[in-house]
Formats: C-alpha cells, sequence, structure tokens
C-alpha cells in the first residue's frame, strides 16, 4: 500500500454539516466539498441556498459541489444557472438521468458549452461515461462522479468499471470522482484506478490517523476495547 503522503488522489468531504465542513476546511486535509438533497435533509437543512450561502462564505477557494433537484430539464436549467452564480468555487451537480429515466446528457452539453462548472452526478455504467465524454466542452470544468461504493452495493467489483472510465475520460478536461466510499482503504483503490478525486464521510475522515498504524498495536487497542466496554457495562458469567 503507497505511502498517504504519496497519493495524487484529491479527499472531498462529503456532507451537509456546516461545522464538519468548516472543520475539515480549517485543518487543510480536504481538497474539495460535496453535498446533495439527501444529506442536507439529513442535517436539518430548510433553506437550501441559505445553507450554501453561508458555507461560500467560509469556504472561498475550495470547489463545492451543489446540486439541482428539479426533474424537469428546463426546471433543472433554470436552477444550474441560479447555483453557479453563487461563487465561483461552485460545481453544479446534475444528475445523469432524471426520476424517469430520461437522460441529461443534452443540458449536461448545453450548460457545459455555456461555460460552467458541473459535476455529473449518480453515474454508475460504462455507457453512461461514455456519453458525458462526448458532451462536455474544455471550456468546462466538469467533475464525472461515479459511485463505486452503490456499484460494491450490488456484489461487483467498482475497480474494473472505475479503471475503464478512466481510459474514457483521458484526454479530456473532466475528472473522475469515486463516490459513496464504504471505508478508508477506498483511497488507495480510488488512486489505483486513476481517479482524481474521491469523497468521503466525516466519519472516514476521523479515521485518517490511522492510516499505516501497526497491526500488532492495533490489535492490542481492540482487546483493551473490548475489555473496557465489557467491564463498564459489568457483564459476569
Amino acid at each position: 500500500m503507497a505511502n498517504f503522503k504519496d497519493l495524487k488522489i484529491k479527499i472531498f468531504a462529503d456532507g451537509a454539516d456546516v461545522n464538519a465542513m468548516k472543520q475539515a476546511y480549517a485543518e487543510g486535509i480536504v481538497k474539495g466539498f460535496t453535498t446533495n438533497p439527501t444529506l442536507m435533509k439529513k442535517s436539518g437543512v430548510s433553506d437550501y441556498e441559505a445553507f450554501a450561502k453561508n458555507v461560500l462564505k467560509e469556504i472561498t477557494n475550495l470547489p463545492i459541489s451543489f446540486e439541482v433537484f428539479s426533474d424537469d430539464f428546463a426546471s433543472m436549467e433554470r436552477e444550474a444557472k441560479k447555483i453557479a452564480g453563487w461563487g465561483k468555487n461552485v460545481n453544479v451537480k446534475i444528475p445523469i438521468t432524471n426520476t424517469k429515466g430520461e437522460s441529461s446528457i443534452e443540458l449536461i452539453k448545453k450548460l457545459s458549452h455555456e461555460g460552467l462548472s458541473l459535476n455529473i452526478t449518480a453515474m454508475l455504467t460504462v455507457e453512461q461515461v461514455r456519453e458525458v465524454a462526448k458532451a462536455i466542452s474544455p471550456k468546462s470544468n466538469t467533475i464525472v462522479s461515479i459511485f463505486a461504493g452503490r456499484i460494491a452495493d450490488t456484489g461487483s467489483d467498482p475497480r474494473p468499471h472505475m479503471k475503464e472510465a478512466a481510459k474514457i475520460l483521458k484526454g479530456t478536461n473532466a475528472e473522475l470522482l469515486w463516490a459513496s466510499s464504504r471505508q478508508l482503504f477506498n483511497i488507495f483503490e480510488a488512486e489505483e484506478c486513476g481517479c482524481q478525486i474521491i469523497t468521503v464521510t466525516n466519519d472516514i475522515l476521523k479515521k485518517m490517523s490511522m492510516i499505516g498504524k501497526d497491526l500488532s498495536e492495533l490489535s492490542l487497542d481492540t482487546v483493551k476495547m473490548f475489555y473496557k466496554d465489557a467491564q463498564s457495562a459489568g457483564y459476569k458469567i
């Protein structure tokens, strides 16, 4: 396994907890941020625009992705242009399809050629990557977010998908993002697959200090944890 300091991949924090985002920014580990409506709802965000502008006041020099939430493409376009106006470091997240399964490619192509910075999200197939690669413009900073963790949830190894996606995107200005990470080791897997970015949750960020830890030491720490919890619970046999 490579040393963490040798990795080229950029770590983006995935979440919508303002305090956690500010803390990650202050610590300097992450190189960007992603959010989505589900994460915002989970964090109790009631005013989308107010939340976004609050974050953008604090984080001005790292990319942050905010997602459109309409289901028809005309409304998506209107929302995308408004979101893009919130800050120069904003990437507008556009889902690869709407809820009816209708492709967003024409909207992606239009917004890309107008120069908006985009994050194409909810992608899982290689064919979707091919379509995006053909649609995007060199004028647009584009992130291609493939949900590797969700691919793994189906019992399939996401690494061949990610390696093929990296080949397809080579020569474009798009960056490949490993999304929906499940564990810390995904960072090293994403690097090996040729991804430029990986999103990680706050829970995974908290494990960063464990990278390279001696396994014998970790074994002893685990035994101590079990013993301490058994004692504090008052278990007896």
